[in-house]
């Protein structure tokens, strides 16, 4: 799943959720649906720009629980229909983000990868955005469950 030479530097997990990978991509493609369950548990979104088209730009803020706002900057490097969305997040810290999705029986499974530029902030970010991630797909499946 991933290139051995860049383990320093990347972070990913996988999960099936109950749902088409169409219905999947449909979450990500709506930023009012997007917007919902986007992020860690206790998060939540403020979108200022969203243009989801290949090279399209994704500017938002991360309102966290703490009471913090994080600016974050993305682009969306690529998008093949039901089957793959790949962000490259141009803000830092600097990573892009290859989310997979695989029909299975029992529904799709999400393929999180999530690549640093440098080896030292994957490290230094490994302990919240590991969890974080896990959230993210928690609040995913949540959402899609929901019917919305």
């Amino acid at each position: 799943m991933t290139d051995p030479a860049h383990t320093d530097r990347t972070l990913q997990t996988a999960r099936t959720l109950a749902g088409t990978a169409a219905a999947i991509y449909a979450a990500f493609a709506d930023p009012a649906r997007l917007a919902q369950w986007w992020g860690p548990q206790g998060f939540t979104n403020r979108f200022e720009t969203f243009e989801f088209k290949t090279g399209g730009r994704w500017r938002f803020v991360m309102h966290g629980p703490d009471g913090h706002d994080y600016r974050n900057e993305c682009i969306f490097a690529e998008l093949a229909a039901d089957r793959r969305i790949v962000i490259q997040h141009v803000s830092p810290p600097r990573f892009t983000l290859t989310v997979s999705l695989l029909p299975t029986a029992d529904g799709t499974q999400v393929r999180w990868v999530q690549v640093f530029e440098d080896p030292a902030v994957a490290a230094a970010v490994r302990h919240v955005a590991e969890p974080g991630n896990e959230q993210n797909l928690d609040r995913l499946s949540l959402h899609l469950g929901a019917g919305s």
